[in-house]
């Protein structure tokens, strides 16, 4: 057996797909992709936490597939096909969504059905999926939709308690006593350009932190 093949299930080298996009990699701070969804769904905290497990498991089995079948894509279609992988587990877990949280399915509307053309998805099914193996293509695909899901909670977290309020729909705010300082839920904060801000603010954070991204 080649040293490849021996290599641990999570060796230090498999570890790091899973971590590198929740931080220096990160598809929405450092690569600037899927910044659409991050407006649409994080107006609440739950949405945007099912949003972003959906993402996840899409990201993850796609490339799971796609990594599989590689050899046996011809090139002229790989496109094509990997489109089809990817539709398909949008449905799956977009009737899973039916079942299980109609009441969010019905909340994120058409967008669960539009992450099929989340470009962070088919981006990882050609950068990586279609040239590695199906274990660390898995954990790819699993490691940038966490880091993905990871900026929309944190968007949606401030855009809920900001703007309504309230976090899982609980009155936090209310509870607090903060309304009796003065206080008025902030009526942009559930206006798009928020999300823009608030992305925008953790991107300076991140990269105030970590030099090596500024000019990423």
């Amino acid at each position: 057996m080649s040293n490849q093949e021996k290599e641990p299930v999570f060796s230090a080298k498999n570890l790091k797909l899973l971590s590198e996009p929740l931080g220096r990699n990160n598809p929405i701070t450092v690569q600037v992709l899927g910044i659409c969804s991050a407006l649409a769904v994080t107006v609440k905290l739950k949405p945007a936490i099912v949003m972003a497990l959906s993402v996840m498991i899409v990201t993850g089995f796609s490339n799971l597939v796609i990594a599989s079948l590689r050899k046996f894509i011809p090139d002229r279609i790989r496109i094509i096909v990997q489109l089809v992988v990817i539709a398909t587990m949008v449905i799956l877990v977009d009737q899973f969504l039916k079942a299980y949280v109609f009441d969010v399915s019905k909340q994120l509307s058409v967008f669960v059905g539009l992450i099929i053309t989340n470009c962070i998805i088919m981006g990882r099914l050609e950068a990586f999926a279609m040239a590695n193996k199906p274990w660390p293509s898995f954990l790819d695909g699993i490691g940038n939709g966490a880091g993905y899901g990871m900026i929309l909670v944190i968007v949606a977290f401030f855009r809920e308690l900001l703007g309504s309020g309230t976090l899982f729909g609980y009155p936090v705010l209310e509870k607090l006593g903060i309304y009796k300082t003065g206080y008025e839920n902030n009526g942009m904060a559930i206006l798009p350009p928020m999300a823009l801000i608030i992305v925008g603010l953790i991107i300076w954070v991140q990269r105030s932190r970590d030099k090596s991204l500024i000019g990423k």
